[in-house]
């Protein structure tokens, strides 16, 4: 795809000889393996103090004054903010209840009848007094933290570029920490630079969304001015100007979504001053267009591709889709949580007989049937091919990368240190601790991101990071944008086409990949909008994205189903679709409420829409 970086946008240092010849920090070691002096420390300057708004930290006899004096202790402070970039990405986020994708249609709750934000909004029984206040008091946490660090920045015992360069990190984070309580909540209290303590009168007023979209943009250009494109070495992983814009892209397009850009059903008859906290009060379709320009850009920076490389493990060719989310370094990544010798999604996803805890979500088959065939086509067109008495034949590959299903290949461990590749895994009815209704609600597993030769009952363990904005997701930001200003313009054609190429869809005689020629604007974003299901699917999007469309009051309100597989002998395998779950959604839901510990604290915080304010 060709796009153009507009002139003079930014002048990065991605050539700059200051950054190869700093001093270095080795960021994962530091952020994943912190000395006893990083705990103390967390404890100290970043902890949450659980009866005080906006998260007050506490301290201890290691002070701000011993801490920025010092290079380790301060980079130490600076890791920590790092942290927790990720919380709202876990997969076992909710009480290990599964995530997002359990508290959407995308995947059923694994345990049934346990306590969790993901069960409250499955059946529609969430509650402010109920829901998580994860994102509430983690976000405002590091906020503080970050403010903390700044207040210190100009005087720390850096040189003056490594104190440019960080300074920029923290207000990405910050920008980064106030996108997800944007997301979650709307517009929320913008606190600044400063540093309240108990001694302080708090204003808990809350910001409009307008000015919490323009803050957190203006906060992502003004660090992206002084970070390199991409940090490279001991400071991979480290926010760079790629993830700073790319951060920018992403909050421009939920500002131009529905939800937020204007009158709608669910923010019809809200009055002043919620009405423009929750929400820009006049439509603009020029928002589209800001959102396209600025996922341009990221396409433009030339630094970031999709991977597109395969590879060979034990024996098993990887294709690109799957290797790409085991590999520690790689050129999609635009920002990631790092992580170091990890099984986390082997432990939580697989099955009982690969070490599987039972603690991730399970796919429903509704997200199956949204898989493509592998010419491109979707099952239910008579031109796909798709054989019901064979569903997972012919299907485009990123199904058997996203999800297992009954005799999907997988690797097998019996001594915890050598792997069997390629066994079939026995999901049909009675067929022993793995099969549909023993551990799995909806006959499925989630094999995204897992790697290929680890199982959760094995000794290693893999250099994956979590990908938290990966240029596959660019793409499609661009495309979305550009669709909803102009149509589907040959750009939008060329950013889907690259999508599904690389995801193993064949060309066809035509070069098209399963589109078609002359699609119109409704035409070419139901085709993006699945293009996002798959290809984002358990990476924190799709609960968000059905929000953000205005349309999770038809997709959260549904009966769920499962697959059913009956084998009986060596007679041809039955496959029989069976209800799973009967989801529950309102208005309210199309935003988290403010949890009513924070409410109870300040008689100007206000809540959400539609949600209760009684204790």
């Amino acid at each position: 795809m060709e796009v153009k970086f507009p002139t003079g946008y930014y002048k990065y240092r991605n050539n700059d000889k200051r950054f190869f010849n700093m001093k270095r920090y080795n960021h994962a070691k530091l952020c994943l393996q912190p000395a006893v002096f990083a705990i103390i420390l967390c404890a100290a300057l970043a902890s949450c103090s659980k009866n005080k708004f906006l998260e007050e930290t506490t301290t201890t006899n290691l002070n701000e004054e011993t801490v920025f004096k010092d290079s380790a202790y301060a980079i130490s402070f600076l890791n920590n903010i790092y942290s927790n970039v990720g919380f709202s990405f876990s997969p076992t986020r909710f009480n290990n209840n599964g995530g997002l994708d359990a508290a959407s249609s995308e995947a059923d709750v694994p345990r049934v009848g346990v306590a969790a934000t993901s069960t409250g909004f499955a059946d529609g029984s969430i509650t402010p007094a109920t829901v998580t206040g994860d994102a509430w008091s983690t976000c405002y946490s590091q906020i503080r933290a970050v403010n903390v660090y700044l207040k210190h920045s100009a005087n720390l015992p850096f040189d003056d570029y490594l104190k440019k360069r960080t300074a920029a990190e923290a207000r990405f984070l910050r920008a980064w920490y106030y996108f997800t309580l944007l997301k979650h909540y709307g517009g929320v209290p913008l606190i600044g630079d400063s540093i309240f303590t108990d001694q302080d009168k708090i204003a808990a007023n809350r910001s409009s969304f307008a000015a919490c979209v323009d803050y957190i943009t203006s906060e992502c250009d003004k660090a992206a001015l002084e970070l390199p494109v991409r940090q490279q070495g001991l400071e991979y992983g480290r926010a760079g100007a790629g993830a700073c814009l790319a951060l920018k892209a992403r909050v421009l397009l939920y500002a131009a979504s529905p939800l937020f850009n204007g009158e709608n059903a669910f923010n019809e008859g809200v009055s002043e001053p919620l009405r423009s906290i929750i929400g820009y009060v006049a439509p603009n379709t020029e928002r589209w267009k800001a959102a396209a320009d600025a996922a341009r850009v990221v396409l433009s920076l030339g630094t970031f591709q999709l991977y597109n490389t395969t590879s060979q493990v034990a024996g098993v060719t990887i294709e690109p889709f799957r290797d790409l989310f085991y590999r520690r370094v790689n050129n999609e990544y635009l920002f990631a949580r790092m992580q170091v010798g990890t099984r986390d999604f082997e432990t939580c996803w697989m099955p009982p007989s690969r070490g599987g805890n039972g603690f991730g979500a399970y796919p429903y088959q509704e997200l199956v049937d949204a898989f493509l065939m592998k010419n491109g086509k979707r099952i239910a067109d008579e031109q796909s091919g798709y054989n019901p008495n064979r569903p997972y034949d012919n299907r485009d590959p990123r199904l058997e990368h996203t999800i297992m299903h009954d005799s999907s290949l997988i690797v097998l461990y019996t001594d915890f240190i050598q792997p069997i590749m390629g066994q079939p895994l026995k999901l049909y009815e009675n067929a022993g601790a793995d099969a549909v209704f023993k551990r799995t609600t909806t006959g499925y597993y989630v094999n995204k991101m897992l790697k290929p030769d680890i199982a959760g009952n094995c000794i290693h363990g893999t250099e994956r990071c979590w990908p938290l904005i990966r240029l596959g997701e660019i793409y499609l930001d661009f495309a979305e944008a550009e669709n909803e200003y102009l149509g589907p313009t040959p750009d939008v054609y060329d950013a889907v086409i690259a999508i599904r190429k690389r995801a193993g869809i064949s060309a066809g005689a035509d070069e098209m990949y399963g589109l078609e020629a002359g699609m119109s604007k409704e035409e070419m974003r139901a085709i993006i909008r699945n293009e996002r299901r798959i290809e984002l699917a358990f990476e924190e999007h799709w609960f968000w994205d059905v929000r953000r469309w205005m349309i999770a009051d038809e997709t959260e309100n549904n009966t769920m189903h499962g697959m059913k597989v009956v084998r009986n002998g060596d007679s041809q395998a039955m496959f029989e679709t069976f209800n799973v779950r009967k989801r529950n959604f309102r208005n309210a839901m199309y935003l988290f409420p403010i949890p009513q510990s924070e409410i109870a604290k300040s008689e100007f915080l206000i809540q959400n829409p539609y949600w209760s304010t009684a204790n």
